[in-house]
């Protein structure tokens, strides 16, 4: 299926074809505009409607963060948006694209079809935008998601050569746990932590966290491992094979081993990511929702004029799941006279 999108103007494909041609992406000529559409969004999204739109919702909560969550609150509502619109695209591209239903295991390696350059292209737009705001944020944000930024980049920008653009649909089908992610954070920052609708939010982002990033992410990448095995090792396409329309584009006839163990490397690094995040997911939702030592304990203090005091505590106790009170008998305590 072809790019939805028009083309980028002729005289800027030309221009941009030398220094693709160099660092081995001629495809991203085509769609160069894609790309810079997404970084500049995203970017537009962070800098002027995130803050404009929070104030006007959150007048009472927004104003008054300090300059580092305010910060994390932008860039929140920027990984909303983007999951939001890329899994959409995805979508709409896996269920659509007749092309990508008929394609084989060389197709998959070395095809290329416009539908799937337009998801790399908003990807690689966003991951790029990423990129900047985590190196730039590091002590906000930390090294991981400082790699997880390089890796996505990485994965979603060689699908230009192309390689392995088949799959650019499939893996960022990762983003569609990301809009419950940030409901998530968004809960903490206006009071609604241990809700109602925070523990069925946690409930969705677990579940969909689960389902496209260990269940969905970890059998594709499977499958991606055993194409990429096959074009290193098996034979590539042939000459009549490269004048069909989906593998029009294809160059090497064999996959180096530089480009697979780069591609499977960072694959294998999100995958690790993945599962360590959801370790820490369950972790912090747990968190939210677990009953902190000493809640529902009372202290009642009162003073005679003899200078003895008593103290009466109220507690309230948990056992197989039937909660009780019970109260401390009092407790006569005399001041030690100087």
């Amino acid at each position: 299926m072809l790019d939805p999108l028009p083309s980028p103007p002729a005289f800027i494909q030309a221009s941009l074809k030398p220094l693709a041609d160099k660092i081995g992406l001629p495809l991203i000529t085509l769609h160069i505009h894609e790309i810079l559409l997404a970084f500049l969004l995203y970017h537009y999204i962070n800098v002027k409607i995130s803050p404009a739109l929070s104030r006007k919702f959150f007048p009472n909560i927004y104003p008054h963060l300090n300059t580092r969550t305010k910060t994390n609150w932008d860039i929140h509502v920027v990984s909303l948006a983007q999951s939001i619109i890329i899994t959409v695209l995805a979508l709409w591209v896996i269920w659509f694209d007749d092309d990508r239903k008929l394609m084989g295991w060389r197709d998959r390696v070395w095809g290329y079809t416009g539908s799937s350059g337009m998801v790399q292209g908003f990807a690689a737009g966003y991951f790029l935008w990423d990129l900047m705001v985590s190196s730039t944020n590091i002590q906000l944000f930390g090294w991981g998601l400082l790699a997880h930024a390089i890796c996505a980049l990485v994965v979603f920008t060689l699908g230009f050569k192309p390689f392995v653009n088949y799959y650019a649909p499939t893996f960022i089908l990762y983003e569609a746990s990301s809009p419950f992610l940030n409901i998530h954070w968004f809960f903490d920052k206006v009071n609604m932590t241990g809700s109602r609708w925070q523990l069925i939010n946690g409930i969705a982002l677990l579940v969909t966290f689960f389902l496209c990033r260990l269940v969905w992410g970890t059998y594709q990448s499977l499958r991606v491992y055993q194409d990429v095995w096959a074009g290193l090792y098996g034979p590539g396409p042939t000459n009549s094979e490269i004048e069909s329309v989906y593998l029009r584009f294809a160059g090497e006839q064999r996959v180096p081993l530089w480009l697979a163990l780069t591609y499977l490397g960072a694959n294998c690094l999100l995958n690790t990511l993945n599962f360590y995040w959801f370790g820490k997911m369950i972790e912090t939702v747990r968190k939210r929702f677990r009953a902190p030592k000493g809640k529902g304990e009372k202290m009642a203090v009162s003073v005679r004029e003899d200078g003895t005091s008593t103290v009466a505590v109220d507690k309230d106790t948990q056992m197989d799941g039937d909660t009780r009170k019970y109260r401390v008998e009092e407790t006569e305590v005399r001041r030690r006279k100087e």
